[in-house]
């Protein structure tokens, strides 16, 4: 009889408390599958691009995350840009210069131009989202070098001749901030110009004409012998 008691409270407890089933292989890759990172996508940024957001606002305002280019401490000066297509517009005397963006903080750009051995031209300063600048009154048949510098709070960058040499004495360096342009002449100046040549050498011709019958009158011009009707 003291045994009923406990038979009847090991029946209660094998039928009322749940049974814990184990895990099984699946359960676990199927967790393991679950916490697996998404692989990291570029952001949409272009060194090259004209009006580029910077990359930092294009993180916080894309959905998803996205990976940026590296960047030099802000603590140092920027590396120098590379100029890029610099495209010359022969009748407004005027070029179109682009730019790429260094690896390195930029918080604006300038444009530098020279003309010969004096001093150069400096540009306005230009936010870091643009990579396009125009260039105005330019000489026709004129010869430029053209630089653009980028800066930040720890100073700007350098140019090709930071050794103290001018552009003048440099080959024009075909990578890196600064280039050469040539500015043709005007399509206009051409017409001018061959027209004016066509005039002056239309009044030589009128003038040797004039001369040649003005000293054909003064000395006289011999006559052909009439010949002998009799024969």
């Amino acid at each position: 009889m003291l045994g009923s008691p406990c038979l009847l409270w090991l029946l209660a407890v094998s039928f009322l408390v749940p049974r814990v089933h184990p895990l099984a292989p699946e359960d676990f890759e199927e967790g393991e599958e679950d916490e697996t990172p998404l692989p990291a996508v570029l952001c949409d940024y272009d060194r090259c691009r004209h009006l580029q957001v910077p990359c930092r606002e294009l993180q916080k305002a894309s959905p998803t995350a996205c990976l940026c280019p590296g960047l030099s401490s802000p603590l140092q000066p920027p590396s120098p840009p590379r100029l890029g297509e610099v495209h010359v517009v022969a009748e407004e005397s005027s070029a179109v210069v682009h730019w790429c963006a260094p690896s390195s903080p930029v918080q604006q750009y300038w444009l530098l131009l020279w003309e010969g051995s004096g001093a150069p031209q400096k540009g306005p300063p230009l936010n870091s989202t643009i990579r396009r600048a125009e260039l105005k009154g330019l000489k026709p048949g004129g010869a430029y070098v053209v630089c653009v510098v980028a800066s930040n709070s720890a100073g700007e960058s350098s140019l090709p001749w930071a050794g103290g040499q001018g552009p003048e004495g440099t080959g024009g360096p075909s990578f890196g901030p600064c280039g050469r342009l040539a500015v043709p002449p005007r399509p206009l100046s051409l017409i001018h110009a061959a027209v004016g040549v066509g005039t002056a050498l239309a009044l030589l011709s009128c003038g040797a004409l004039v001369w040649h019958f003005c000293l054909r009158q003064r000395c006289g011009c011999p006559r052909r012998a009439r010949p002998d009707a009799s024969l």
